[in-house]
């Protein structure tokens, strides 16, 4: 495959396996401190070869990956996780959005089927004597 070699710079290595979106960003992630290679803290240009472990936190999540093959150009995603084995904690559950009723500003209290629209779309239960009021026999 074009581009390959035996090693490479570890910050054209992670933009070349997709593990960021620019080489910038993957040069100021080592200059930051985030990228370790074996257990190092290491620099942009630091080499990196096949076997190596490099754990980089990015976006609020740290990826371990051991360098199965070395990469310096940037190829396509299929291709690029055939470059790295992942041995990577699962990423956190993402959390559920609460939907939330919108009304216009100024709209006043809201009506009787507002009201029921709002409870059924929050999930609560439809209350029985809410709805009717008390009649005198």
């Amino acid at each position: 495959m074009p581009g390959e070699q035996v090693s490479a710079r570890v910050d054209s290595w992670i933009w070349s396996v997709r593990l960021t979106r620019t080489r910038s960003i993957a040069s100021d992630a080592c200059r930051g401190g985030h990228v370790r290679v074996n257990g190092v803290r290491v620099k942009p240009a630091h080499v990196v070869r096949v076997g190596d472990e490099v754990r980089l936190r990015h976006e609020g999540r740290e990826r371990i990956l051991v360098v199965s093959r070395v990469i310096t150009k940037r190829v396509g995603a299929a291709v690029a996780a055939e470059c790295y084995v992942d041995k990577s904690p699962p990423p956190p559950p993402r959390e559920e959005v609460v939907t939330v009723a919108v009304r216009a500003r100024g709209a006043g209290r809201p009506t009787k089927r507002e009201r029921r629209s709002i409870d059924k779309l929050l999930g609560r239960p439809a209350v029985e004597g809410r709805d009717r009021r008390a009649r005198p026999e």
